[in-house]
């Protein structure tokens, strides 16, 4: 029996600038969809309200007004997939928030809606208040983890892994096309070919080697792929990230260097321990929403700028940003729960036995 799949739209091929090379333009495809390392994906789930959206009733044109809203058990469903994901190490993190303007991955629950998700940034491109991600049935029964793994694999930059050109999949297409069109899929021909018949392009690839265990291969069953023999009889990945998964990932999200900026917990305080001229940096992912103080004390002259770290790059939110302004000065800034912002502390001149600190309340 055919298993109901993931059904991503079709996106349009990016533009590039004349005259690159072809090495220059698939660097330029693989990377376009990942995220910077160190990024934390915020995500939401549509739990109730009035959002919804008017949808065919699959397999009988019909159309009604469905609900984007998922019960406490597929949120959790949800969760435990994001934990397998981060217990692999990777680089980017998840934070759960409950207000969708915060969020980069807004999860519904649409019954009938299909399975999909954005690949990875194409998600800051949705309208804020729009879905990135969409699971079309229960994900809590028997057999439907690989289906929420799948889709965070995509919400990570993942693309499907049965369409690599290095697979070498020659495909009885009119079978694909006739097996899809029925039940529980209803695919068009348009939505089969895009997320089944047609080839990736090399740069769009997760490897340079096909992976058929990738947790982003379809499950197939027998007499649609004719070649290789050895799968003529299906496609059946394990269900989980396979170990090229996980490299994959990693090559993109390794883990966070130690030696990066240190953490500031808001309300404490952080002793610099800087000579004059010397500068360092602090991390602050604040527990809660609101506005805040960030400032040092202490017996020295400092400049201090508060950046807002968004996809990975540093903005200036507040303070010197060309360290010009006066010194030992606080600044009040809304800082949002779940985001990272880096504190940057400029000591200028010291006096005294005094060892200058920063803090944030």
């Amino acid at each position: 029996m055919t298993r109901r799949l993931c059904s991503l739209p079709r996106q349009p091929a990016p533009c590039f600038a004349p005259g690159l090379t072809a090495e220059r333009q698939g660097a330029l495809l693989a990377g376009r969809r990942m995220w910077v390392n160190g990024t934390v994906l915020h995500y939401y789930f549509y739990a109730g309200g009035s959002d919804a959206s008017v949808i065919p009733v699959p397999g009988t044109g019909e159309l009604r007004r469905v609900p984007w809203a998922g019960d406490e058990a597929q949120r959790e469903a949800v969760r435990d997939c994001l934990r397998e994901w981060q217990g692999l190490g990777i680089g980017v993190t998840f934070a759960e928030v409950g207000d969708r303007r915060e969020a980069e991955l807004r999860i519904g629950f649409q019954a009938g809606g299909g399975s999909w998700s954005a690949v990875g940034r194409e998600a800051l491109s949705a309208g804020r208040s729009e879905r990135t991600m969409n699971l079309g049935w229960d994900v809590t029964g028997p057999g439907e983890r690989g289906t929420v793994l799948h889709q965070i694999g995509h919400a990570l930059g993942m693309v499907h892994e049965h369409q690599s050109p290095y697979a070498g999949l020659h495909w009885d297409d009119e079978a694909v096309y006739a097996e899809l069109a029925g039940p529980p899929n209803f695919w068009s021909r348009e939505t089969t070919y895009t997320n089944v018949l047609r080839e990736l392009d090399a740069g769009e690839a997760s490897g340079s080697v096909w992976d058929p265990q990738s947790v982003m291969t379809f499950p197939f069953g027998p007499g649609l792929v004719l070649e290789p023999e050895q799968y003529r009889g299906g496609l059946a990945p394990a269900g989980g990230p396979s170990p090229a998964d996980k490299e994959f990932v990693l090559r993109w999200y390794p883990p966070a260097d130690p030696a990066g900026p240190a953490a500031l917990v808001p309300f404490r305080s952080a002793a610099l321990g800087l000579g004059p001229g010397e500068q360092a940096d602090f991390t602050v992912e604040p527990p809660e929403t609101r506005e805040y103080t960030v400032g040092t004390f202490g017996d020295a002259d400092s400049v201090l700028v508060v950046f807002e770290e968004r996809d990975g790059v540093p903005r200036f939110l507040a303070g010197h940003d060309d360290g010009s302004g006066p010194d030992n000065a606080a600044v009040r800034v809304r800082l949002v729960k779940g985001r990272r912002y880096v504190v940057r502390v400029r000591l200028h001149s010291t006096w005294g036995s005094g060892e200058t600190a920063v803090m944030c309340w």
